[in-house]
């Protein structure tokens, strides 16, 4: 979890989160139910995940269901619930064809026994292959996450004290702490801000929004977003003198 040697990025980021915003807005805009726009929005999905493995992403990182969206109508969340079991059952066998690695991250224990049973086996049918890296956050929150980790910490390094904690300590407890920082944040729908997703992670992550909805989202929209990452100095706190000469 510590920042990359290399301070400039020209190339295609390694690490891509994405905060999917707008299916239920595209729906609205057409007189459809809101679920509707959920299942175009999976549409979206695949069309990214195909994009950027064929960009040579290494990690896509996409926020699915926060641990705020409980709080939704009750017949959203169990429709939502509902197509989140469903493409565990149908797509999985696809990424594991194309060999995608799949993760879920986030608090398990708020899904049904049967999500849960098939979250555990989508992971183990892909966990051996060496493609992209999908993770799903799913009933998961930045906040939610620091406090888990320093759980972890305090049970792994039961004769600590609290003040022995370091950044980089901690940092190994983050969910995927074994993968690239997020180099690149991407919103959809239009909205500014981070809503609780991986606010550890994304320390120095670069941002960028789009009032595209996210069943509009596509191969288009993903390499505009690339393409002003690439664009961008990155100096993680050093000057740009001091970026030049590396």
């Amino acid at each position: 979890m510590t920042l990359p040697d290399k301070l400039t990025e020209t190339h295609v980021p390694q690490h891509i989160a994405i905060i999917m915003d707008g299916n239920g807005r595209w729906a609205k805009k057409r007189l459809l139910p809101r679920f509707i726009g959920h299942q175009k929005g999976l549409k979206a999905v695949k069309r990214t995940i195909t994009h950027c493995a064929k960009r040579g992403v290494k990690a896509l990182t996409l926020f699915a269901f926060s641990t705020e969206n409980w709080r939704r109508p009750k017949d959203e969340v169990n429709k939502l619930m509902s197509m989140f079991l469903t493409a565990l059952q149908k797509e999985v066998k696809k990424l594991n064809d194309n060999n995608v690695q799949l993760r879920i991250i986030g608090d398990r224990s708020g899904f049904s026994q049967e999500i849960q049973q098939h979250i555990e086996q989508a992971e183990a049918l892909t966990r051996e292959n060496d493609g992209l890296v999908l993770n799903i956050a799913a009933n998961y929150g930045g906040q939610w996450d620091i406090v888990e980790a320093v759980k972890s910490w305090q049970a792994a390094n039961p004769d600590k004290s609290v003040q022995e904690l370091s950044v980089d300590e901690l940092g190994q407890y983050i969910a995927n702490a074994d993968l690239p920082l997020p180099d690149l944040l991407i919103r959809t729908g239009g909205e500014q801000r981070i809503s609780n997703f991986l606010i550890w992670q994304m320390a120095y992550s670069e941002l960028y929004f789009t009032d595209a909805l996210w069943p509009d989202f596509g191969a288009e929209e993903l390499d505009k977003a690339i393409d002003s990452f690439a664009k961008r100095e990155r100096r993680f706190g050093r000057t740009s003198e001091q970026v030049q000469q590396c």
